[in-house]
């Protein structure tokens, strides 16, 4: 039960201690996660000097989607979702201090990084559809969107400080530093994941096959129009415009000509406009967003990031990097938001991966693209491609869908309900 229902209507999630708990470990976690993404990518540029290879690695982060997105999410429906999250925690953890481990005693080598990308990318996938699954069990329906808008706060808040903090441990004590510090964070989020009373439950059994479950959640997605489209914005979107572990180091050693602390400032301009964004949300009711609440946003991310190509100093892209970040928020929270509050609960997990699927399954083909593109052509070249392959496919997307409205008899179709 709620704890204070006189809290401002922003903040309205935090009326449920469990989600309270879950938050507060989850931000310390995060600053971690984005201390580690920022140091594994300067890392790989020092071992290798490759655009290729450094997109490589990225690959192989997210590759694990596109063989256990739907795995995962009928674990999630099927077993008791805290205890998959601590496992999940455990894993990520465990991988993060043996980088640390290899880095500090002068170890590593390329293929070991690889190696621990692939090992976080399997925890990964069981992780985010489970995690996103087990808000609404914390906060209720009727705060569902607020405690999404509050998550896409704590991640950007995170994505502000860790970038940055990254960028001064590397540039003062090396990459070590900051893999120690991330194995470190995971302590309190699984303190706080033993803490909370919410247990996820799973669904009544049903006697039916894994395979059966994941065509069920499948075929919901597929049949009701406005998660269809919101899955597929979301490919598109993170296909093209999602790769800045890529992209910006590129960017900033290429064209801007700084080092890891400039790598991590300009990954914290990304994050600050990612949190105006999320505490914009965070103050909207809570009705599923609008088709052009979500495609907005993703044009003018695409076209923010077609722009980075044409300028070469801070004042022009600090900007440009807070627009893209705080557009790039209003559309993944919106997306969240739309698929979340209109998915019944007993498919949650199973819907909910298929999300995780089309955010995170695509960016290897992203991240290999644009590493690609940057090695054959310079990283001008890979941001023109990023940007003009999102703003085509959106803009596709929205043909279809206006084309739809207006010669289907589907357009009427009511959405959510039931599975069956």
């Amino acid at each position: 039960m709620p704890s204070d229902t006189r809290l401002p209507a922003a903040v309205r999630a935090f009326r449920h201690r469990d989600f309270r708990l879950f938050f507060a470990g989850q931000l310390i976690s995060l600053v971690g996660t984005w201390m580690q993404s920022v140091a594994q990518s300067w890392l790989v540029l020092e071992l290798t000097n490759s655009p290729f290879r450094l997109g490589l690695v990225s690959a192989l982060q997210f590759a694990p989607m596109l063989v256990l997105a739907f795995f995962a999410g009928a674990l999630a429906d099927r077993l008791r979702k805290r205890r998959l999250l601590l496992v999940s925690q455990s894993v990520l953890f465990i991988q993060a201090l043996a980088l640390a481990l290899l880095v500090h005693f002068g170890h590593v080598q390329y293929w070991h990084v690889a190696l621990l990308a692939l090992v976080y990318g399997i925890a990964n996938t069981v992780d985010m559809p489970t995690r996103q699954a087990f808000i609404v069990e914390m906060v209720g329906r009727d705060d569902l969107m607020n405690a999404i808008a509050l998550n896409s706060a704590m991640f950007n808040a995170a994505r502000i400080v860790g970038p940055a903090l990254a960028g001064l441990a590397i540039a003062r004590w090396g990459t070590a530093v900051a893999f120690y510090l991330n194995a470190a964070s995971f302590v309190p989020v699984i303190v706080a994941l033993f803490a909370v009373g919410a247990q996820g439950r799973p669904r009544a059994a049903s006697g039916r096959s894994m395979a059966h479950d994941i065509r069920e959640g499948v075929r919901f997605a597929v049949s009701t129009p406005r998660v269809a489209l919101t899955m597929a914005m979301v490919l598109a979107v993170s296909g093209f415009l999602f790769n800045y572990n890529v992209l910006i180091p590129l960017y900033v050693r290429d064209v801007l000509g700084h080092g890891a602390e400039g790598f991590g400032l300009m990954m914290a301009m990304l994050g600050i406009g990612a949190l105006g964004g999320a505490v914009a949300l965070a103050a909207l009711g809570r009705e599923r967003p609008p088709v052009a609440a979500l495609a907005t946003p993703a044009l003018l991310q695409a076209a923010g990031t077609a722009a980075l190509a044409a300028v070469h100093t801070e004042r022009v892209v600090v900007p440009l990097l807070l627009l893209m970040g705080f557009c790039g928020i209003l559309f993944m929270a919106g997306s969240n938001s739309t698929v979340q509050l209109t998915v019944p609960d007993e498919l949650r997990g199973r819907v909910m991966s298929l999300h995780t699927l089309m955010f995170a399954g695509v960016t290897p083909f992203g991240a290999f693209l644009m590493g690609s593109v940057a090695e054959a052509a310079g990283v001008k070249a890979a941001l023109l491609v990023s940007g003009g392959g999102g703003l085509i496919s959106v803009l596709a997307l929205l043909a279809w869908w206006h084309a739809r409205d207006r010669g289907s008899p589907l357009a009427t179709r009511p959405e959510g309900g039931s599975a069956t």
